[in-house]
């Protein structure tokens, strides 16, 4: 009998070691309990379809089906014959599988009425969808060579299928074999979670889950697998949050409490326009954490043009009243150098510290960047090292050796979401003591994501616009179907020009030359054509549909004070079109831009189109927002630019958004860099499961908040939330 495996088992003492270097190499697959937690991606029924008109080109997949007929034809460019099958899935939607060379023993295996598991890479012919030379097993009688139905297979026929996230070299039967002769002789954990709340909550054992999950007995044994493995995902990360939160309590800050009659009071009184009940009510909640003895975590999200910037204005200006600094930190040097001239603007007299002009008590607003030269870097530097700088703004220039504060008080971080972990906390570690921190994005968080991801910050949330903001009509324009839809989203550009207005085009890339932070690769695996260029389109504009408008070009690879030149240019209304990259998605403000057209728009993602689509209808003129694409219709693509087109509510897109991006994504796996246990949590599906494991993670905090009496609890937390993961959350 062979000797027990436990989690630590190396792989290759299972499997053998040709396999064992395949899971590896392929799938980051070492030893028994990595395999054990490889869970199926989905469960397959002969009988019930697959739903093959789903799939889309360059998914790489699998899927079961039925052999509905073969054709054998010559190949027309060399010799040999080409084998044609077509598989259904009963769902009416059918795909033809494409097999080189003469191999008439496939054609005799691959008889009409045959099911089987095919795998391979979705491609597209003549308007077929077909996989090429695809891998496969078939399900029921056996069959010769390597296309024989294996045990494990042919267990499962007629029940429950597992399919597992496979790889081109390890199709999901030989995953499938594998968990196999791992289950036969594993010894799951010790159970880790304690025994009431596994009671309480109903929850089976935890060797139970792990064997239903891969070899289930019954649908609803399934579920209770699914739900066990789920919550010890959920759990694990609420009690990393959770821990973070009862932690940071107990950390000491330096109170910034607001002042009478200092600056802060003064910019109340001198602000042009009456601030929204929203704002007023997150400026009480922000103005009573700085006066605390304990550092300020505080999330503020709120839609495009909110007027988030103003309550950070206020934030920062009471902590220059306490004595402090506060500095901001922004994405691109465009928005640093939009947020220093909005800032200048709004404080006028306030702002100017020591120039002819200025107002008692008034502070400094000084811009940091990367591309400041040396004797104005030196200025800059010293009047942020003596003080004088109440409130500091800049990139992750802020962040290197050399810039010194002589007392941060606040940090306050703009669209957080484009800042790794380690820049957040390089700014925080100026401050001699922890600094109080305010997050602020323009991207709605759906509220099982503000639970999971920022669940150590207090959130607010601003959901009034200003007066004098217009509404913006999205619509969606398909060029490959309609090219005169093309034509016509031009001429209205340039009626909208005519009538005395700017525009924005949008492009997904830059252009030849090395990639840029604003800017996806331009390769594509599903052999679709390079996205549009900035560089590209602006010339065939001019010389085309938009000849004899003023056009100016903007993206990140442009040096920082030729940006900074068209932006003023375009902001003056010297310019009619501005041709960009993202690099305008975020505090970009010209009131006076009406219309954006996106093209490629297939190419970016739900929150990304609507922080663009955001630049216009900033001022009294209606927004205008055309979604140009080649995508068909029906694709999941086009399905997502219809969803933009119809809602402007940001918090319905965010839920979109977050049904169509990778868990994982979001909870900082890709942050990491490191394969991760979570694998099966859904932060749209499982919202109850999520606030319940919290409920029951602050109790069991609040007992044991370093979890010394549950070692096993926590060691299993280790495991589901790796340490990078862990600091990832802990430093949200």
């Amino acid at each position: 009998m062979s000797e027990p495996a436990t989690v630590d088992t190396p792989l290759k003492k299972l499997v053998g070691d040709k396999t064992a270097k395949a899971l590896a190499a392929h799938l980051d697959l070492h030893t028994a309990g990595d395999l054990v937690y490889h869970f199926p991606r989905r469960y397959d029924e002969r009988g019930e379809h697959t739903d093959i008109r789903s799939l889309d080109v360059g998914e790489q997949v699998t899927v079961l089906a039925q052999v509905q007929r073969t054709a054998v034809r010559p190949m027309r460019q060399r010799r040999g014959n080409l084998l044609e099958v077509t598989v259904g899935d009963g769902s009416g939607g059918v795909l033809t599988l494409t097999f080189f060379g003469n191999q008439a023993w496939r054609e005799r295996e691959l008889r009409p009425g045959r099911w089987g598991l095919f795998a391979g890479k979705v491609t597209e012919f003549r308007g077929k969808r077909q996989l090429n030379g695809p891998e496969y097993v078939l399900l029921g009688e056996g069959g010769d060579g390597e296309a024989a139905v294996s045990d494990e297979i042919e267990e499962f026929a007629g029940a429950l299928i597992p399919v597992y996230p496979a790889a081109a070299a390890l199709p999901t039967w030989v995953i499938a074999r594998c968990v196999r002769v791992v289950l036969d002789t594993f010894t799951p954990p010790d159970d880790p979670l304690p025994t009431d709340v596994r009671a309480s909550r109903k929850l089976v054992g935890l060797g139970t889950a792990l064997k239903e999950i891969h070899r289930p007995s019954s649908k609803e044994e399934l579920h209770r697998a699914r739900r066990r493995l789920k919550w010890d995902e959920a759990f694990a990360v609420q009690l990393t949050l959770v821990q973070r939160k009862h932690r940071a309590a107990d950390w000491p800050a330096r109170p910034r409490p607001a002042r009478p009659g200092g600056l802060l009071d003064a910019f109340d009184a001198r602000l042009p326009y009456e601030l929204t009940a929203g704002q007023r009510d997150v400026g009480v909640e922000i103005a009573e954490d700085l006066a605390a003895p304990h550092p300020m975590h505080r999330l503020l999200q709120g839609e495009v043009g909110s007027g988030k910037t103003v309550v950070a204005l206020r934030a920062m200006l009471q902590v220059v009243d306490a004595g402090g600094q506060a500095a901001l930190l922004a994405p691109t040097e465009v928005l640093a150098a939009q947020h220093h001239r909005g800032m200048l603007d709004l404080l006028g007299p306030l702002g100017r510290a020591g120039e002819l002009g200025s107002a008692d008590h008034a502070t400094r607003v000084e811009l940091v960047t990367g591309s400041l030269g040396a004797a104005a870097r030196r200025r800059a530097l010293g009047e942020v090292a003596s003080g004088a700088a109440g409130i500091v703004l800049g990139t992750h220039a802020l962040l290197y050796e050399g810039v010194d504060f002589a007392d941060l008080g606040l940090v306050v971080v703009d669209e957080q979401h484009r800042f790794g972990v380690e820049q957040r906390d390089a700014l925080r570690a100026k401050a001699d003591q922890p600094p109080h921190v305010l997050v602020m994005t323009a991207t709605p968080i759906p509220r099982t994501v503000a639970m999971t991801v920022y669940g150590d910050l207090e959130v607010s949330t601003l959901s009034q616009l200003p007066r004098g903001r217009s509404p913006i009509a999205s619509h969606v324009v398909p060029a490959a179907e309609k090219p005169a839809y093309l034509d016509r989203a031009w001429r209205r550009l340039r009626e909208e020009v005519n009538a005395g207005h700017q525009a924005y085009v949008v492009c997904p890339r830059i252009g030849d030359g090395p990639a840029s932070e604003d800017e996806p690769p331009p390769e594509d695996d599903n052999g679709r054509r390079p996205p549009l260029a900035v560089t590209e389109v602006a010339p065939l504009l001019a010389e085309g549909p938009l000849h004899g408008l003023r056009i100016g070009v903007l993206h990140g690879r442009l040096p920082a004070d030729e940006k900074d030149a068209v932006m003023r240019s375009f902001a003056a209304g010297d310019l009619d079109v501005l041709v960009a990259t993202t690099v305008i998605e975020v505090g970009v403000d010209v009131p006076n831009a009406t219309v954006m057209i996106v093209l490629d728009a297939d190419r970016f993602g739900v929150s990304q189109l609507h922080q663009l689509r955001g630049r216009v209808g900033r001022g009294a003129a209606a927004g205008l927002c055309l979604l140009v694409s080649e995508a068909a219709e029906g694709s999941s693509a086009r399905e997502r630019l219809d969803a933009v087109a119809s809602t402007s509510d940001g918090f319905k897109l965010a839920e979109l958004d977050l049904e169509q991006r990778r868990e994982g994504d979001v909870l900082g796996a890709t942050q990491s860099g490191h394969r991760s246990h979570l694998r099966l949590l859904s932060l749209r599906r499982d919202t109850e499961l999520i606030r319940d494991a919290r409920a029951e993670a602050i109790t069991l905090i609040e007992e044991d908040p370093d979890l010394t009496g549950n070692p096993a609890l926590a060691a299993s937390v280790a495991a589901l939330v790796d340490e990078d993961r862990a600091e990832y959350l802990e430093k949200g």
